[in-house]
């Protein structure tokens, strides 16, 4: 079964719910310290949805030593 952020765009939209921050494809590859307006609640905003679109855990471990949104959606894809 694939999950439905199995795509960056699937990923983008569920990271717009998620946060309502209006991010695009485009700063996926961006730091977290550069995304405008991101915060830890944010973090843990779309780690939560995360884990209910793809009904598993993400590792907190992992999702910390992550630096961007295109490395969470990574570990959120494959484990």
């Amino acid at each position: 079964m694939t999950a439905p952020i199995a795509t960056p765009a699937e990923f983008v939209d569920l990271l717009r719910d998620a946060t309502g921050l209006d991010l695009g494809a485009e700063e996926l590859q961006l730091d977290y310290d550069r995304l405008p307006g991101w915060d830890s609640l944010h973090l843990l905003k779309l780690v939560s949805a995360l884990e209910r679109a793809t009904g598993r855990k993400v590792p907190v471990g992992r999702v910390l030593e992550t630096r961007s949104l295109a490395e969470l959606h990574t570990l959120a894809v494959t484990g």
